[in-house]
């Protein structure tokens, strides 16, 4: 009994290291992009628990960086409700991906996995999948490290905003390089790399005829089924 004890504990510290391992630089990356987050937010005169509070119930790089520049703009509590939902609907993509691999999986991990999902856990969690011998308690590991490091970072960030000048350090450009860096760890092959620059084209010209951030979600859903149908005429011939 013991000796199973002993082998279980050290299974479970090894889905917690492989975890660790697969997440860390995602969680270096964090850092930086948290603090430019958290600087933000006190300019916008939150407090570093306010901050804290939105990156533990939201945990969105791009809907908490939106939020805060819709609350430095004085917009209104619905409108930024609103804006944040629809910048995030992605994430019901991400969750549809991901539950493929999530079957026979118990609702309380699938509660925990589901709150870490976000554009670099997923990465990083659908590539392990896809290669085998990777579950829901790496999986689950994986988001808790970016979880914290996020969350640690944007406190850190308004906790010590004062001392930073408005546009530092390229702080206004943070968000933008994250989600080009993933743009490119993403275009494994030309299928994604057309689906990419057509979702950049939809992107702009959405922008330029309709109001708010909804031509995001719009763009990555006509781009993201263009892409599937021309994978699978290519399946098909092949």
């Amino acid at each position: 009994m013991n000796t199973l004890v002993e082998t279980l504990n050290k299974s479970d510290k090894n889905f917690i290291l492989q975890g660790f391992m697969a997440v860390w630089p995602i969680c270096l990356g964090y850092i930086p992009l948290g603090i430019a987050m958290g600087v933000l937010g006190q300019k916008a005169m939150l407090s570093p628990l306010q901050v804290l509070a939105m990156s533990l119930m939201v945990f969105a790089g791009s809907g908490q960086f939106i939020a805060v520049s819709m609350i430095s703009a004085g917009a209104f509590i619905p409108s930024i409700i609103a804006t944040v939902f629809m910048i995030n609907l992605r994430h019901l993509l991400m969750s549809s991906s991901l539950c493929v691999y999530m079957k026979n999986v118990k609702p309380f991990k699938l509660t925990l996995l589901s709150l870490g999902i976000v554009d670099e856990t997923f990465a990083v969690n659908i590539e392990k999948l896809k290669k085998g011998n990777w579950g829901p308690r790496r999986a689950i590991a994986v988001n808790f490290f970016a979880y914290s490091a996020w969350a640690l970072s944007t406190f850190t960030g308004c906790y010590f905003g004062e001392f930073i000048p408005e546009g530092s350090f390229g702080i206004d450009y943070a968000l933008s390089a994250m989600f080009i860096c993933l743009l490119i760890f993403q275009l494994n092959g030309s299928i994604y790399f057309f689906t990419g620059i057509i979702s950049g084209i939809i992107a702009v010209f959405l922008a330029m005829t309709i109001n708010g951030n909804s031509y995001i979600v719009i763009s990555s859903i006509i781009a993201a089924s263009i892409g599937v149908i021309i994978k699978k005429r290519k399946t098909r011939n092949e």
